[in-house]
């Protein structure tokens, strides 16, 4: 008779966490080998907000002053990644440009993405020889591109580069809530968490909003709808006190 391997009760198995390995400076130093120098790693942070601009950020890591702990800025935290801003700007040569909310609703996010992340490139102090992008799409750079999917997890510069974008879109974000109090910019940061979407509704969109995200256009609508209610009730007002009244 074969017995059956009795099973572990669920309720008692060990938990833990899956082990995330951090990026690797592996593919920049296999290049340098090769004699390819100024390698850069580009990111962009905020294509999903429904404010702001695209940040994108280019950073060339010098091989022998690599500040510990660099990691993908969604795994660290606001305090972590200020510290690690200020180290990398320290050591590091780097470069960051901003595409506007205009050019977004010109452009469309991804191009404008796009545009931003060539624009950080060209700014570095040198033109790198090869470039790793973050994504799945290349830059039109002098220089090589290689787009690494998942890279601001994978390669080391990518990941330096998605700290000086976010924390750089972070705190101009900060800077535009103290122009545009009531919206919470400080908090999300733009992105269309239930308080943004609520002092949409309340108070309509500013400049900074993305004209054709369909949240800000449902405000826009909804606010150019009051407006336009408000001028014919004014209009109808005038017109009722112009009319004489007969004794």
């Amino acid at each position: 008779m074969i017995r059956e391997k009795p099973t572990k009760d669920p309720a008692k198995l060990p938990t833990g966490v899956i082990a995330v390995a951090p990026p690797s400076f592996r593919r920049e130093r296999a290049l340098i080998k090769r004699g390819v120098w100024p390698v850069a790693g580009c990111d962009e942070a905020g294509r999903g907000p429904l404010a702001g601009p695209v940040v994108a950020a280019a950073v060339v890591l010098d091989p022998k002053r690599i500040p510990r702990g660099i990691d993908d800025s969604k795994r660290l935290t606001p305090e972590r990644r200020e510290e690690l801003f200020e180290e990398i700007c320290a050591t590091a040569s780097f470069a960051v440009a901003f595409a506007s909310p205009a050019r977004i609703d010109r452009d469309n996010i991804l191009r404008a993405s796009l545009w931003a992340l060539k624009r950080a490139v060209h700014a570095l102090p040198e033109m790198p020889k090869h470039v790793f992008v973050d994504g799945r799409d290349l830059l039109d750079t002098s220089c090589d591109c290689e787009a690494v999917i998942g890279g601001d997890g994978l390669v080391l510069s990518i990941a330096a580069a998605s700290i000086l974008a976010k924390v750089s879109r972070d705190r101009l974000m900060c800077k535009l809530a103290q122009d545009c109090p009531g919206y919470g910019f400080e908090s999300h940061k733009g992105y269309g968490v239930p308080e943004h979407l609520a002092a949409l509704n309340r108070l309509g969109p500013t400049v900074h909003h993305r004209r054709f995200f369909a949240p800000v256009v449902a405000a826009r609508e909804k606010h150019q709808a009051i407006t336009v209610e408000t001028a014919v009730t004014a209009m109808e007002t005038q017109v009722n006190f112009g009319i004489p009244v007969g004794v």
